[in-house]
């Protein structure tokens, strides 16, 4: 392989959110990686013009989509992955360990519509698995630790690390969901950062550190082993895991957490609708005692 993947951004402030087009140059061939669904929480209305924005900037480029790829079933956003399906024909993917938070969320929300199979995806990869990207390879790395389920994707020089990293001012990602753990996301982290100090590392989300006005979604293995905040060279895993258990009790939950998880566990599907035609998702209500 002598040329790079070229990787396109694109931003949702709403959700802090980036979606990746990744392509080679040479045969023009792409993946969409983490695509939004644009949704408002206040009302339940969906759109789909963040996802066509990604198309549209594929067509330009005269790209054809062969992959759309989850990082993980996020917290924080829902997919277009089906919208996405839709307009390219190309198969959805996500890590194997999707099963356990396919697990995890049927009995949160009492889902006897959702599989624990992953049979929602068209393909569920596994730690080593390859897809042909063109002339490049697409290389899955699971980096469980936020969820069971992160995976990230390694096209030559450049690595989208998902919800694992965020920018070096701003750290690392939580570990407090349920099956999340701090350990093994400082494990996970350190096997990215064992990668050569040149990888292009790409964020999932970006939230402007304090002192910073600008987004960022774009650094190096270098420059987080130098200047990470939770996680540069010299931090220990059980200096991490404390760090992060006690940062993590303060976080309040996403604002998005409870409709993204219903949809994301579906590959992005929503419920069937009802009988009158419309289609709910559910609020699970814990009553706190006095």
């Amino acid at each position: 392989m002598s040329h790079s993947a070229q990787i396109q951004a694109f931003f949702d402030e709403q959700t802090g959110t980036v979606t990746y087009l990744v392509f080679d140059p040479v045969t023009r061939v792409a993946a969409v990686i983490d695509p939004v669904l644009d949704y408002n929480h206040r009302s339940g209305k969906v759109a789909t013009a963040s996802a066509q924005r990604v198309l549209d900037a594929a067509h330009g480029l005269g790209l054809t989509i062969a992959w759309i790829l989850e990082t993980h079933a996020h917290a924080d956003h829902l997919s277009a992955a089906p919208f996405m399906k839709q307009k390219t024909q190309a198969p959805v993917a996500i890590g194997a360990h999707i099963t356990a938070v396919q697990d995890i969320f049927r009995s949160v929300f009492n889902l006897d519509d959702v599989s624990t199979d992953g049979r929602e995806f068209d393909r569920l990869l596994q730690e080593g698995d390859s897809l042909p990207l063109g002339e490049l390879v697409i290389d899955v790395l699971h980096t469980p630790g936020h969820t069971p389920a992160c995976v990230s994707y390694r096209i030559g020089d450049a690595v989208l690390v998902g919800d694992t990293l965020f920018m070096p001012d701003y750290g690392t990602a939580r570990a407090d969901f349920p099956g999340g753990d701090a350990r093994t996301l400082y494990r996970c982290i350190r096997k990215l950062l064992s990668l050569p100090a040149q990888t292009r590392l790409f964020m999932c989300h970006d939230y402007k550190a304090p002192g910073r006005d600008t987004y960022a979604w774009e650094t190096t293995v270098a420059e987080e082993r130098e200047r990470n905040i939770h996680v540069h060279d010299g931090i220990g895993e059980d200096e991490f895991v404390a760090m992060r258990e006690k940062r993590d009790a303060t976080l309040a939950a996403p604002v998005l957490l409870l409709p993204s998880v219903q949809v994301n566990i579906r590959a992005g599907h929503w419920p069937k609708a009802e009988s009158n035609g419309v289609r709910y998702l559910k609020i699970p209500m814990r009553v706190q005692s006095e």
